[in-house]
């Protein structure tokens, strides 16, 4: 009886239900407070700075935030995805749009592997004797 306790206490304590926020946390109001938004000073400070500024073409501010939901042993989970994109010009901002959970694709990733040309294979035994030399003793400061 005792065993089975025991194994039930570990299975219990292995489905800890966790719901941690990854991003921006943005307000549930979200269209109502950048619809007046018109300068980028504004824009930060309602939003605040933006987690990427793309570099080609137009410049486009980008935010997310999306809730990660842990659920004991089952694979991790991701919703309430929110993307605020902001087209930039100069200090106006010209355009916002946001995308919630269903404007936003599922993107699969592959369990195949990329190729690297001209990598070298080696095996574990010829990798310990690659990194001999490499690395100075602790404590010379090199």
């Amino acid at each position: 009886m005792k065993k089975i306790l025991i194994i039930l206490t570990m299975a219990l304590t292995a489905c800890t239900f966790q719901t941690k926020h990854r991003g921006y946390v943005f307000p549930p109001d979200l269209e109502s407070e950048i619809a007046d938004i018109k300068t980028t000073t504004q824009l930060t400070k309602e939003i605040g700075l933006p987690q990427v500024k793309t570099i080609y073409g137009d410049e486009v501010w980008i935010y997310y935030g999306a809730d990660e939901n842990y659920r004991g042993p089952l694979p991790l989970k991701y919703d309430n995805k929110t993307v605020l994109l902001a087209w930039v010009n100069g200090k106006n901002v010209t355009d916002i749009k946001v995308l919630r959970d269903a404007d936003l694709p599922d993107v699969m990733i592959s369990e195949d592997e990329t190729p690297i040309p001209a990598a070298i294979e080696l095996n574990a035994l010829q990798e310990l004797f690659n990194n001999i030399g490499r690395f100075s003793p602790a404590g010379l400061g090199q």
